[in-house]
């Protein structure tokens, strides 16, 4: 049976879901680490409409995931924190209704308002044109607005772990036929999420592809005197606007009208098993949101910083990248771009912890100190040839 309710959105706007309590991923799992609870449904009603989501509690933590839009993450809510932002568009908005190849390049940005949403996977960065001025490939790239098909629960009830599983293909005939699948990894009582990310190519012949995952944080977490932590190796700014800020660039100021956004590239250190951590906290230390990846597979981050007004979308982004976010032939010529041979598949995991109390986020800061300790991090004070176009 159906049941239609109204969803309280952190964008201050009341929608509609229309929760499926027959569905098979509506289950309530019983673990020796407690009860984990999902429910599957649809939003009703304008540009959201038809849009899948699936929500997982693990007691602790509710998860918003979103099948329609690429397997991105929605929102994340604990302990009455918001993660996630307030982003002018007012989402989710359904692919049909983003006009990915506007001439411009930047249709993109007209479903843009997830916490976590994939970029790629044949490009993830600035549109680019052909000599003609003819789009060739769209800001960011298609993933985040294709469809996940084939979704499914997996759980174990001796670790208290779930999966949602989903699998989204990029195709095109005689180009291209990439598939994504994503398991979306939660354990009971945990404040942690999993993004387990396996791409397969499934032509005959060598395919390239890249990948950024555009994490995403407004307030409460994002406050004036709000840190970026980060074990930097390399750090430079993108262009020499973001360069003027360069001895503040990760600090988060007051919202501005009419800021324009800063872009840091970087390359980050990692332990013994390649693993950095970098952390976005808030101004009292006292709440945050800790992003982990492998620098082996993810070997570049970018730091976007965009405090504008409220209204205009107050918001920092934290995102480990296969590669810097330039054109797609400009990032070929420097050699970073992921070849995967005919079925063969390329593996990517990122993981995010929300923290909620002072512990939590010293537990990360000190993490992230121990990284960086022995080595300092070489800082350009502008934006440097061959990383940025």
């Amino acid at each position: 049976m159906a049941d239609i309710v109204a969803l309280r959105n952190w964008d201050r706007r009341e929608q509609q879901i229309d929760w499926d309590s027959e569905s098979p991923l509506t289950m309530n799992v019983e673990t020796r680490s407690g009860e984990i609870k999902t429910r599957h449904g649809r939003f009703v009603g304008g540009a959201s409409d038809n849009v899948e989501v699936v929500e997982i509690d693990t007691g602790v933590m509710r998860v918003l995931v979103l099948p329609t839009r690429g397997m991105s993450i929605w929102k994340i809510e604990a302990e009455g924190i918001r993660f996630g932002w307030d982003s002018p568009v007012s989402g989710p908005v359904h692919p049909s209704q983003v006009p990915l190849f506007d001439p411009s390049g930047l249709g993109w940005l007209e479903g843009f308002d997830e916490l976590v949403v994939r970029c790629g996977l044949e490009s993830n960065g600035a549109p680019e044109f052909d000599e003609s001025g003819k789009l060739k490939y769209p800001l960011h790239g298609r993933i985040g607005n294709l469809a996940a098909d084939s979704l499914s629960i997996e759980y174990d009830e001796a670790s208290g772990r779930l999966e949602l599983i989903g699998e989204i293909i990029e195709s095109r005939l005689f180009f291209k036929r990439l598939r994504l699948k994503s398991r979306l990894r939660v354990h009971a009582g945990t404040y942690r999420v999993d993004l387990l990310d396996d791409v397969t190519n499934e032509l005959s012949t060598p395919a390239t592809m890249q990948l950024l995952y555009h994490i995403n944080v407004g307030s409460p977490v994002l406050k004036p005197g709000a840190v970026v932590e980060a074990a930097c190796e390399v750090l430079a700014p993108r262009d020499a606007l973001s360069a003027s800020e360069m001895d503040q660039w990760n600090q988060c100021g007051e919202a501005e009208s009419g800021y324009q956004e800063r872009v840091y590239f970087a390359s980050l250190l990692g332990d013994d098993s390649s693993e950095t951590t970098t952390m976005l906290r808030s101004a009292e230390k006292n709440r945050g949101l800790a992003v982990t990846f492998n620098v082996a597979k993810l070997p570049h981050f970018i730091f976007w910083k965009n405090t504008g007004a409220k209204t205009d979308g107050y918001v920092v982004g934290m995102e480990p990248a296969t590669n810097f976010p330039n054109t797609r032939s400009f990032e070929t010529e420097q050699g970073r771009v992921v070849t995967i041979e005919p079925a063969d598949t390329a593996s990517f995991r990122v993981s995010l912890e929300v923290l909620t109390d002072e512990a939590a986020v010293d537990k990360v800061s000190k993490r992230i100190k121990s990284l960086g300790e022995e080595q300092a991090p070489l800082v350009h004070s502008d934006p440097q040839t061959g990383w940025s176009a």
